[in-house]
């Protein structure tokens, strides 16, 4: 039975910006529920009691929502990095705090419908030191190469899997052996799948498993899938967007499809379609934008697509068929 659970949350979100300058990603508010605390709701409901949350980046807007899991039905502690480890390096300085032979891991970014039993089942049978969960390979995507369910590497976005493997996505949730990280030099920053697990196969192929399985998966890579992510949420929660505490809309303001986190204030006859407006964003009266991040511009400068109206910066989303992860 695994009780315990380690939530990845230290990252610096640079595929976010510019509002991970603001909050951590898994800080950000969806469909009214701060992301991590959604998935602290989610362990507990699978019988996880034991949470262990990795900070690094901007850990107030997450420890102040979180604090220790009291009203969430878990028991959290935190584990500080200095500097960022990297998805393998955060898990070998937190095994101390972890204090169990075996756990689960969790991306602070992922939202899934995951059976995490089912999970835990298909590692203690394989008998590996980790078992990754996928799902079908998605397009535009990096994928895990798989052969008779083990890890056999990543295949690159766009490139097929050879003959007798097939390609599946990580969604950023595993059971891992604290054994597989033991090794590993203390604090210092280190990977998984383009590092120790690579090499946990070369040493011994099956050391790390694959599971693919069907689960739901949302995405909060880049600000334009988070925002898709918490429409698709509030659509099937039956939740309005999120509207955050002291933010006010002119009656004149038109808003649609968009979120707005704390403090922002939409003026007169202003249009927002389809962005995030993010804390302390002030919309000037008359102004209209879709389809962007909106920050104050207070000490931040405008990158090539960007702008800045009356103290707002305006960032519009990536183009289709950007970079991803």
């Amino acid at each position: 039975m695994i009780d315990t659970a380690l939530v990845l949350a230290a990252g610096l979100g640079t595929r976010l910006a510019p509002l991970s300058a603001i909050r951590a990603k898994a800080a950000l508010p969806v469909a009214g529920t701060v992301l991590i605390r959604r998935q602290l709701q989610w362990l507990a409901a699978a019988g996880i009691t034991r949470v262990v949350v990795n900070l690094h980046h901007l850990p107030a807007t997450i420890t102040r929502v979180v604090g220790y899991g009291a009203d969430l039905g878990v028991d959290v502690t935190y584990s500080w990095e200095p500097r960022v480890l990297g998805s393998a390096g955060g898990p070998r300085r937190a095994l101390d705090l972890i204090d169990r032979a075996r756990f689960l891991i969790v991306n602070g970014d992922t939202l899934t419908d995951l059976d995490l039993g089912a999970l835990a089942a298909a590692h203690a049978e394989g008998g590996a030191l980790v078992t990754m969960a996928a799902v079908a390979a998605r397009p535009g995507y990096n994928s895990l190469r798989v052969a008779e369910g083990q890890f056999r590497g990543v295949i690159p976005a766009g490139q097929p899997a050879e003959p007798g493997a097939v390609a599946g996505h990580f969604i950023g949730i595993q059971v891992a052996d604290g054994e597989a990280f033991a090794a590993l030099p203390a604090d210092q920053p280190a990977e998984t799948l383009r590092g120790l697990y690579e090499e946990l196969t070369a040493a011994a192929p099956g050391a790390v498993r694959v599971r693919i399985a069907p689960a739901a998966f949302h995405d909060i890579g880049t600000p334009a899938e988070y925002l898709r992510t918490v429409q698709a949420l509030a659509r099937t929660e039956g939740r309005p967007l999120d509207r955050g505490d002291r933010t006010s809309i002119a009656a004149t303001a038109r808003v649609e499809d968009s979120i707005c986190w704390d403090d922002v204030h939409i003026g007169e006859r202003a249009e927002v379609v389809g962005c995030i407006a993010a804390d302390r964003a002030r919309v000037p009266p008359g102004f209209k934008v879709r389809d962007a991040v909106l920050v104050p511009a207070t000490g931040r400068a405008p990158g090539p697509r960007d702008r800045v109206v009356d103290g707002l910066l305006v960032a519009p989303f990536a183009p289709p068929g950007a970079a991803r992860g």
